[in-house]
């Protein structure tokens, strides 16, 4: 007899509170992936220099830092449900300041206020999903394969935009985002949502959890994955062109490929997740990044290389949202846990890609590529340590 699936076995307001974080989290995908292909267009709007549109994904990746604590102390104060509609008002204002001015200085600070809603809606949608799902590894391999869908979809819209309007179309694809910002804004507002804490225990917050040795090394697992996603994605082309490895066309569908198989890889992960222990995915997705990245390190033959890529990003799909699943107790306990792995893995994302670009001025960009190759191999380390420990 088959097993019910997650969503079957909730009442009809808990599948509200799925359905609308599904919604919004593709919403999420949508505007974090439409930056990078938004930024040529507004450098050549606004005349902006490279040093200042690298300002501004600094400040986009530093607000989703910044919102791993946001998100997990507001609601201490506000409630669940309101910090999560003032925290996502921010990327209509972010948007908004992005279309109607290029001073630099005020572009910095829309981007950071799109980190800052992008890292509180993850929050909080990873949060309430493994909260209402029972830590259900489908629920938040579906989670996350929306946002794929979302990345996935934002260079068709601002080409479709400004296929239609010309140059300005990138103007119009930021209010389509603004308009769905507020959409969002609205469904969190319908929201029937449990706080967990009464009105006298509101400024009382425990880090408890910060004394769990496997809750670190959960931790561990999620600094060193974001530590190798983020570069990879930022890198992967110019290293294939700076190699010339590949035409700029080539490196460019390849890197559309690698998205359109991490969504294949999360849709997997939902599907199996039930019915797979969830340690023994995390640990075979983790060898799979390591094989396949070696893989695409090794050789020079496109061939090779594109099935790297395919297998590369098919392993790495699932290891975000099933890290996240195997602690899913002690972020259900402990609101805050969440903030925290959020934030570990925002350093992460940050620190990585300037190693990465250091080490290839110094010595190459194979070097700064085979960097990435360090940070997946502590991962593993990680991984298994979260295997052979018991909480």
């Amino acid at each position: 007899m088959l097993k019910p699936s997650f969503y079957t076995q909730l009442d009809h307001r808990n599948q509200y509170i799925i359905k609308c974080c599904f919604f919004v989290f593709a919403v999420n995908g949508l505007y974090a992936m439409i930056l990078g292909s938004l930024l040529p267009l507004m450098s050549n709007e606004y005349g902006l220099n490279n040093t200042v549109s690298g300002a501004l994904i600094s400040a986009h990746q530093a607000g989703n830092l910044i919102a791993g604590f946001a998100a997990g102390v507001l609601p201490i104060y506000l409630g669940r449900k309101k910090a999560i509609m003032f925290l996502c008002s921010f990327v209509v204002m972010g948007f908004l300041i992005v279309i109607i001015t290029g001073n630099p200085v005020l572009l910095i600070l829309g981007f950071l206020f799109t980190g800052l809603s992008r890292g509180s809606i993850s929050n909080f949608n990873n949060t309430v999903v493994s909260g209402v799902s029972n830590s259900s590894p489908v629920a938040l391999n579906i989670l996350h394969s929306i946002f794929a869908i979302g990345a996935l979809s934002a260079p068709f819209l601002v080409i479709v935009c400004t296929y239609l309007v010309g140059d300005v179309g990138w103007k119009i694809a930021a209010v389509i985002i603004i308009i769905l910002a507020i959409i969002s804004i609205m469904l969190f507002s319908r929201m029937e949502i449990e706080e967990h804490v009464d009105k006298k225990e509101k400024k009382k917050i425990s880090y408890l959890f910060l004394k769990s040795r496997y809750f670190w090394v959960s931790v561990g697992i999620f600094f060193f994955y974001l530590c190798a996603e983020a570069s990879i994605n930022g890198w992967i082309v110019k290293y294939f062109i700076d190699s010339n490895i590949m035409t700029t066309q080539y490196a460019q569908a390849l890197a559309s490929l690698l998205w359109i198989v991490i969504l294949a890889g999360r849709l997997t992960c939902a599907f199996i997740g039930d019915r797979v222990s969830k340690k023994t995915l995390l640990l075979s997705t983790s060898i799979g990044t390591a094989c396949f990245y070696l893989m695409l390190l090794s050789t020079q033959n496109l061939l090779v290389i594109t099935i790297a890529i395919m297998g590369l990003g098919y392993s790495m799909a699932g290891i975000y949202p099933t890290t996240v699943s195997t602690i899913g107790n002690i972020i259900k306990e402990y609101p805050m846990s969440m903030g925290v792995l959020l934030m570990a893995g925002g350093v992460g994302a940050i620190l990585m890609p300037i190693i990465t670009g250091a080490l290839a001025d110094t010595y190459g960009i194979f070097a700064g590529m085979s960097a990435i190759l360090v940070a997946i191999g502590l991962m593993l380390v990680c991984v298994i340590l979260n295997i052979v420990k018991v909480p």
